[in-house]
């Protein structure tokens, strides 16, 4: 078993807010702390921190903790606290896996308190006073093919003193994944406090070693880029709130950070060697959706994205990124001369409900600086899939055996503030759950009745984009009118559409399991739901809710974890807006027989 320790553990993911400062001058185009509706951070200069290269840990058993720690994201910031998994500052490293190979690992809480505690809202979900010291979290790898007692249910939660041995079965081909905290109602508070880190799964056909088969950048030459927005004090400490609109303690919808953190620091630099990278893009932002591009416009190519490889790299000048999602980027940086740089930077403004109070676009994440030295020098692929040493081809979107429409929206209730958000209109607890049959494959057409994108995580299944096709939602709402929220609401999108059916964007024509549903706008997937004798496991089993105690003097008030009994079953789907997803973004669905 390795343990992640202090000395083995870098810090690890965050994102801010701020006026930034280049060379003595502010961005143009950054926020103006004259804005009374929004909370700011502190100037602060970029690209002073050198950027943390996250240690990447290679082995089939690992027990890893949940920890309080104290964490400095900038030279001019002291540190505030934050939580970690390991022994570290904050974040998570990096575990690599191979398939075929299961992981174990053994998951503690050892909370002593959490950095957002007056934030916890303890009218959602059951949440009370207990929950601000007792923390509850639960670890969900995201993007895994995993059996639904290991899958990090938001209901099966470990407090201080307890935990539960996760096992990940790693089946499925080799990807980026990401572990994370995905406890009841708490999820945006863990996961921005610091829980959060990369899972990479290895094959025969991309193994991560120097001479792979697929001829890519390895060791040095292979980076795990883990972006973040954040607000942050001048205290070091992190705020989970954007707004003093919305009192401390009420979930505020999402808060947009004006600061870009990538690996646990502030706008770092990177130097890299002149040569090919292969560069590993997490969105683990709470809220924000960005159009990413590198300053000088420069080519770059895109290898896969959650499911895995496409067929063939695909060059662009740009990508973008939902909280979520994950993309895989081979970048040449042999085009820029010695002590040369280059930023990567977002162009996206915020989403519009953000953006009436005054939030603007946070416009870079970090600086590459290229060094003298010749980094790898091999060519960019022309083929990932299909042909002699490699996998086979992602193949055309099979024809769905079923149809199905959900729904985005965004309800209202007597609170402050007074917009939920929800899936077909019904919240959490609801028994009225998609429940499609295994061996099936389906067709869901996602109507996002709101102005605002969303992106749509579906748990244990992997997908292909069909494509989106703006809708005229008053129209449709106007003749499928919304009921009190509660009751089921699924509008047909169909009559009113507005437009021809636009393709996926060229990176996402891969598998994925997280969609961007723009506004206004239907978005068509297809999925294969697998059988049990596929999966080696059952994806209906029932499972309890209980994990285990090691220490009975820190596990609160019993070994009962969750806030109901009886036993749990299937998997969840949600939007990864961490704060939507806690109130009350997220239904359960199961695969039936």
């Amino acid at each position: 078993m390795q343990k992640i320790s202090r000395r083995t553990l870098l810090a690890g993911v965050a994102a801010g807010t701020g006026a930034v400062l280049l060379g003595g001058r502010a961005f143009a185009d950054g926020p103006d702390v004259s804005r009374p509706l929004l909370f700011h951070s502190p100037r602060l200069e970029p690209f002073v921190d050198e950027l943390p290269v996250l240690p990447r840990l290679d082995a089939s058993t690992y027990r890893i903790d949940a920890v309080s720690a104290m964490h400095s994201f900038h030279r001019d910031l002291p540190p505030g606290p934050a939580l970690a998994y390991g022994d570290g500052t904050y974040g998570g490293p990096t575990l690599v896996a191979h398939r075929g190979q299961e992981t174990s690992i053994e998951y503690r809480n050892l909370i002593d308190a959490h950095p957002f505690a007056p934030d916890f809202d303890t009218s959602l979900h059951g949440l009370s006073e207990r929950d601000r010291t007792d923390v509850p979290t639960s670890m969900h790898l995201h993007g895994g093919v995993t059996p639904p007692e290991f899958d990090g249910n938001p209901e099966q939660i470990s407090r201080p003193g307890q935990g539960f041995t996760y096992r990940f079965p790693n089946r499925q081909a080799a990807t980026t994944m990401w572990y994370h905290d995905h406890a009841m109602a708490v999820t945006r508070l863990n996961a921005y406090a610091g829980l959060a880190g990369v899972y990479l799964l290895r094959d025969e056909y991309d193994t991560g070693l120097p001479g792979n088969p697929l001829g890519l950048p390895a060791g040095e030459f292979e980076l795990e880029l883990v972006l973040q927005e954040k607000i942050v004090n001048s205290d070091g400490s992190q705020s989970i709130r954007s707004t003093p609109i919305v009192p401390q303690g009420r979930w505020e919808g999402g808060a947009v950070g004006d600061v870009g953190v990538v690996n646990g620091k502030i706008w770092p630099e990177a130097r890299v060697a002149r040569g090919l990278y292969r560069l590993r893009l997490l969105n683990a932002s709470s809220f924000s959706i960005w159009d990413l591009h590198f300053s000088n416009g420069m080519l770059f190519w895109v290898l896969g994205m959650e499911g895995g490889l496409l067929d063939a790299p695909v060059p662009t000048t740009r990508v973008r990124l939902s909280p979520g999602e994950r993309v895989d980027l081979l970048v040449d940086f042999a085009q820029l001369d010695p002590d040369v740089t280059v930023e990567l930077r977002n162009t996206e403004a915020p989403a519009p409900q953000a953006a009436q109070i005054g939030a603007v676009h946070m416009p870079v994440f970090l600086r590459f600086r290229a060094d003298r030295a010749r980094g790898f020098t091999g060519p960019v692929p022309q083929r990932l899939r299909g042909g002699p040493g490699l996998p086979p081809v992602v193949g055309p979107v099979r024809a769905p055996q079923n149809v199905r429409n959900v729904s985005l929206s965004q309800p209202s209730e007597v609170r402050i503030p007074p917009s939920i958000m929800s899936l077909n209109n019904l919240e959490y607890h609801s028994d009225e759950i998609e429940m499609p049959r295994q061996g099936t494959v389906e067709q869901w057409n996602i109507v996002n009745a709101t102005p605002d994108p969303h992106p749509i995580h579906l748990h244990l299944v992997h997908f292909r984009v069909l494509g989106r096709q703006a809708i005229d939602t008053l129209a449709m709402c106007a003749r499928q009118p919304q009921p009190p929220i509660g009751i089921k609401w699924t509008p047909d999108p169909d009559p009113y559409v507005v437009e021809a059916m636009r393709g996926p964007e060229p990176w996402e024509t891969g598998y994925k399991d997280t969609v961007i549903c723009d506004p206004n706008s239907v978005t068509r997937i297809v999925a294969y739901f697998p059988t049990a004798d596929e999966l080696g496991f059952d994806p209906d089993a029932t499972f309890s809710r209980e994990v285990h105690t090691f220490d009975p003097h820190r596990a609160g008030h019993g070994a009962h974890t969750g806030h109901e009994h009886g036993d749990l079953q299937g998997y969840v789907w949600h939007c990864h807006i961490l704060d939507h997803e806690d109130h009350d973004m997220m239904l359960k669905y199961r695969t039936v027989t």
